[in-house]
């Protein structure tokens, strides 16, 4: 049974927040009019998806295809910004405050609901090995091209696994699990709105993704956060080969393969998030301004 995005929205924040729901609680929660709340819940009424203001068994089995049913990072990069403290740990390993940087993304998907958890790993491979003893289920795969070529390698190496799936630089310090979500209606982005910026952003139209370019006004930035549906999944396994084939192909990041040299084959949608929400750390600096115990010298520490 396929859905209304406005059916969606209303099931999926009843399968999410569990137990009944108020229309006004509803309205406020998806941000759609309290009139057409009313009418979503009759017709979802009528279907037997929604009874007295809870999601239904039938309702929870036509979110199904919505459910993202598994992540994959890419982590196979050596992190060269982030040297010294890469020079023997893979950045998605690096600890801030205490806690490795890719456990928080980890623990958001499983707290999503998400167990099929698969790691891209190529610079120093075996220490994520230790990842095992916290997540046992973890699967890895392997990127012989990672010190060769651009992060199309790793998902070139994933590109099977796409369906239904996140994909997630493995390098984003989480602060809100709640942006990892159950249920996506569409392919999506995860992004920030800004006034100005000097980093990768979106130019969006309508809720969708129409340029990814370096810098600009009034638009979206990028994180390194996205969801692909089983429709885009399926295109991405055989554009994401045909890419890499491309004479400067090897040289590209992997979203651009749908976002800019497939772009007319996807409508990507644009999902915010805040600044408060997730962060890169991109340099070293930045690492000690958040983890003060990185102002001390490394070989002091």
């Amino acid at each position: 049974m396929s859905l209304t995005r406005k059916q969606f929205d209303l099931l999926s924040t009843l399968a999410i927040r569990g137990g009944p729901l108020t229309q006004r609680r509803l309205e406020e929660e998806t941000g759609h009019s309290l009139g057409t709340v009313n009418r979503v819940l009759r017709e979802l009424g009528a279907q037997g998806l929604v009874s007295e203001g809870a999601i239904t068994p039938e309702g929870l089995a036509a979110l199904e295809p919505y459910r993202a049913r598994r992540a994959v990072f890419i982590a196979a990069g050596f992190g060269s910004r982030l040297v010294p403290v890469t020079l023997n740990t893979p950045k998605p390993l690096v600890r801030v405050n205490g806690v490795r940087i890719i456990d928080g993304l980890i623990d958001a998907c499983l707290q999503a609901g998400i167990e099929d958890i698969v790691i891209v790993r190529g610079y120093l491979a075996e220490q994520f090995d230790q990842l095992l003893y916290k997540y046992p289920n973890l699967r890895f795969l392997e990127n012989p091209s990672y010190n060769e070529a651009n992060n199309i390698s790793s998902a070139l190496v994933a590109r099977e696994l796409l369906c239904n799936a996140y994909v997630f630089e493995a390098d984003l310090l989480i602060s809100n699990p709640a942006i990892i979500t159950r249920y996506h209606y569409t392919s999506d982005f995860l992004a920030i709105r800004k006034d100005r910026t000097d980093d990768w952003c979106f130019t969006v139209r309508d809720g969708i993704i129409t340029e990814e370019k370096v810098g600009g006004f009034h638009c979206w930035q990028m994180v390194g956060i996205s969801y692909w549906d089983e429709a885009d999944g399926k295109k991405l396994a055989a554009h994401i080969p045909e890419a890499f084939a491309m004479p400067g192909g090897r040289e590209r990041y992997w979203e651009q393969v749908p976002l800019v040299i497939f772009k007319d084959s996807y409508r990507v949608a644009v999902r915010e998030c805040f600044d408060e929400d997730i962060v890169e750390i991109d340099t070293f600096r930045e690492l000690q301004a958040i983890d003060k115990a990185y102002a001390v010298a490394p070989e002091r520490r």
